[in-house]
């Protein structure tokens, strides 16, 4: 049995984000091979291109981390219609310099949750074009805009019944998407 390691990248700082809640929550509907890591992105300076020659511990360890994984998932929150700047920093600082992007060739999933009607439409949209800038697969269908409402987690985290059975299906879609391109 082979081992998939995907790097979960939440774009929110927030302790208690929907996102973040999202990500633990999604990653237990996924089979025993894959194991997911959540990275750090809170500690990344900001991306200056004065310092590609030199990057900064974590930004290194960003890199490291997106390199031994096998796949990408992405849990981003949506603010003023787009990413969260935390989440493009982090996208910028592991693509550089140019030509040594961590992200290439990693297949990617896309999700995320906030209070609005739309989920994270907008954010998943625009994230979609920055990943494939950077030649990341990323998973078309099915996709997942999620409204942060009752039920949606149960006291323990876990989804709420009537949402688990809509992302098992996308968890699914995505281990194929990884075993697929991961190959």
């Amino acid at each position: 049995m082979s081992q998939y390691q995907v790097a979960v990248v939440v774009g929110s700082l927030r302790r208690d984000s929907f996102n973040r809640k999202l990500a633990n929550a999604i990653v237990k509907l996924a089979p025993p091979e894959f194991s997911f890591k959540q990275v750090q992105i809170g500690d990344l300076p900001l991306y200056d291109q004065d310092d590609d020659a030199n990057q900064a511990e974590p930004v290194k360890r960003l890199k490291a981390e997106i390199a031994a994984a096998q796949g990408l998932l992405f849990v981003t929150a949506e603010y003023n219609r787009s990413i969260p700047g935390v989440l493009k920093n982090a996208i910028d600082q592991a693509s550089r310099p140019y030509g040594k992007s961590a992200w290439a060739g990693k297949p990617a999933g896309v999700l995320g949750v906030s209070v609005g009607a739309i989920g994270t439409a907008m954010a998943q949209q625009h994230l979609r074009n920055v990943l494939a800038y950077l030649d990341v697969p990323t998973l078309a269908q099915p996709e997942a805009f999620i409204q942060a409402k009752e039920g949606l987690f149960d006291q323990a985290g876990n989804l709420g019944a009537d949402s688990r059975k809509f992302l098992q299906d996308w968890m699914n879609h995505y281990v194929a998407w990884v075993k697929k391109h991961a190959a």
